[in-house]
């Protein structure tokens, strides 16, 4: 069962394959308000291609698509809208994306702390995997990615007017 989408940031975490775009995506699509999807994800390889494709096809046409694999912050302040529920999917790629491209994670991840809080009741669903539960990597950029995905989550989760965590298919509310 779906509960309804709460006005604000909802915080969908989970681990890999464990349901949480598409417990995401239900949210938005039964609040019957513009689904908006804001794209982290680039397709380096035929893999991550594949995971591209099945996310759209999963979504149907009725969504609008946007790609913002950077700069997450103004694609939100841009979509975001009355009228308009935003799902970004997922986080933790948008902060691979920083990492790869030498950007400052911290300063990035507070501006987009910042733009949350600046968009105040604007229904707003964010996806990411749940990186910390496992053993610690064996390097260095390996830990940092972990740590970086560790603080915004703790940022977002305390943003967020909802927290869920999603395991197996099934939605735990941690917040909300």
């Amino acid at each position: 069962m779906t509960a309804a989408l709460a006005p604000g940031v909802t915080l969908v975490l989970g681990g890999a394959r464990s349901g949480k775009s598409a417990h995401a995506e239900r949210l938005v699509e039964e609040s019957g308000l513009q689904p908006v999807y804001l794209a982290t994800g680039r397709a380096f390889d035929g893999e991550m291609d594949a995971r591209i494709a099945t996310h759209r096809e999963r979504r149907g046409s009725g969504w609008r698509t946007v790609e913002a694999p950077l700069d997450l912050g103004p694609a939100l302040a841009r979509e975001a809208g009355q009228g308009r529920a935003v799902l970004v999917d997922c986080l933790t790629l948008w902060v691979t994306n920083l990492m790869m491209e030498g950007r400052d994670v911290a300063s990035e991840s507070a501006a987009l702390c910042r733009t949350l809080e600046a968009l105040g009741a604007v229904p707003i669903v964010l996806v990411s995997n749940e990186v910390g539960l496992g053993i610690v990597p064996d390097n260095a950029m390996a830990r940092a990615f972990r740590d970086h995905a560790g603080r915004l989550h703790q940022d977002v989760g305390r943003i967020a007017a909802r927290v869920i965590f999603v395991a197996a298919g099934l939605p735990l509310t941690l917040k909300g």
